[in-house]
């Protein structure tokens, strides 16, 4: 069985006083969050704060992104070691907004996810499709390019640290969720895409999680689909107490 994962990604939001605030408030509300693993990845500014904090929860620390090489002339860039070296577990990769704002390509992800497993980070990789490649029936070439390109360099051996992230550009930060049944059908092809590059014991393996307009209202919908294995949460990730419920998703 797959262990499923939530993560929350704040983008560019709080302070190392307001995530201090978050993690103190979340580890009150979901003290035992059961058989899940929980992903907190703020701005690069709290991860040394944080790191400390999250020691005493069952909480894993993540970044939001980083360079492919180790050491270098490259200002303002954050490699692996030193996400090591902060308490990092996880990082995001590829995410749309790295693709749309900083021209990020599959090509480059390739080299970041290499990185990230050489530096001992377990990768969240996202892919997704926009709204122009879902109306024109684009979805799934979309996505099995992302997978084959971005996840190029992964051997059978390390592709079971890897965490994909569909994210549908259509539903992130719209308000627009996937219905379960939409993504499930996403998630489903990934899992086939997998076992057919991979082998079928690797795809078992690698977890799947839908990101796009996640709320504690569907959060259990989506989570019952049997190719969805977390979430990745933007908007409601903000609020301790809104994460804390997704976080709770399976009690009553």
């Amino acid at each position: 069985m797959r262990q499923p994962i939530i993560a929350a990604n704040w983008k560019l939001h709080k302070t190392i006083a307001e995530a201090r605030q978050f993690v103190a408030v979340l580890a009150q509300q979901c003290p035992d969050p059961g058989p899940l693993d929980v992903v907190i990845a703020p701005p690069f500014t709290a991860l040394a704060a944080l790191q400390d904090q999250l020691r005493a929860t069952p909480f894993h620390l993540a970044a939001q992104d980083l360079f492919w090489e180790h050491s270098g002339a490259y200002t303002g860039e954050v490699s692996a070691p030193m996400l090591v070296d902060v308490g990092c577990a996880y990082v995001i990769i590829g995410h749309s907004e790295r693709r749309q704002y900083f021209g990020e390509t599959d090509a480059i992800v390739a080299k970041k996810v290499a990185a990230a497993l050489q530096g001992g980070l377990r990768p969240i990789v996202c892919i997704g499709e926009s709204p122009a490649q879902r109306q024109a029936g684009e979805t799934l070439t979309v996505l099995e390019r992302q997978v084959r390109h971005g996840l190029a360099a992964c051997q059978s051996a390390a592709l079971s640290q890897v965490v994909l992230a569909y994210e549908p550009l259509w539903a992130i930060g719209t308000g627009v969720t996937a219905t379960p049944s939409q993504a499930q059908e996403a998630h489903g092809f990934l899992r086939t895409l997998l076992t057919q590059v991979w082998g079928e014991s690797v795809a078992h393996m690698v977890r799947i999680q839908y990101g796009g307009s996640v709320r504690p209202e569907n959060i259990v919908a989506l989570m019952a689909e049997p190719d969805i294995d977390g979430a990745l949460v933007g908007g409601a990730s903000l609020d301790a107490t809104t994460f804390a419920q997704i976080l709770m998703y399976g009690r009553k």
